[in-house]
């Protein structure tokens, strides 16, 4: 049975390398909280806020992070495997180098982020926020990308293979040295309105 902790606030906590499961945390606020090394998994937070939390090297698996916001937050080494992070708001938060496989981060905003190396793998990202992010080396494959805003974004050297790149305008993204497939190449030129014949 799941344990529901509601408006909640925690602060100055250790939890280093704890492991949490089944929990549902909503409109809770996290501060100068230590998650590094730690674990969850089946865990739900929800409109929930974390300032200065620290999710170095932690694992999550099967868990939602629903509509909640990350001020200055190190997420170095952290994992999602399976997670929903839909609606989230990163600031000013290390996310490199985050490694994501599948899952569901739509509506997050990573407007701005340094995503340098990062793996999004399988991941379902529409209309996700990427404006301005530096996406530089990245590997974004097999993401759902249908109505993202990439303007101003840094795609060099990514991998794109397999990712829905309908509303990619090549128009202020840089794109120098990114890897897409034969088919992604021909969406590319009909978006900027070239005939292929």
């Amino acid at each position: 049975m799941e344990t529901l902790v509601e408006d909640g606030s925690f602060a100055h906590e250790d939890w280093y390398g704890d492991e949490f499961a089944e929990r549902v945390y909503r409109r809770c606020h996290f501060n100068d909280v230590d998650l590094t090394e730690a674990q969850t998994r089946n865990v739900v937070f929800e409109e929930c806020t974390f300032g200065n939390v620290r999710f170095n090297a932690s694992r999550h698996a099967g868990s939602a992070f629903l509509r909640c916001v990350f001020t200055r937050c190190n997420l170095f080494e952290a994992e999602f495997d399976g997670c929903k992070v839909t609606g989230s708001t990163f600031h000013d938060s290390p996310l490199r180098p985050l490694r994501v496989t599948g899952g569901d981060w739509s509506f997050a905003s990573l407007a701005g982020a340094d995503l340098r190396g990062v793996t999004f793998d399988g991941v379902r990202m529409r209309e996700v926020d990427l404006s301005g992010a530096n996406c530089a080396g990245a590997t974004i494959t097999g993401a759902d990308l249908s109505g993202a805003n990439l303007r101003g974004a840094d795609l060099s050297r990514c991998d794109l293979r397999g990712s829905d790149l309908t509303t990619l305008d090549p128009v202020g993204v840089e794109l120098r040295g990114a890897v897409i497939t034969p088919e992604q190449a021909v969406v590319i030129a009909q978006n900027i309105g070239l005939e292929i014949r």
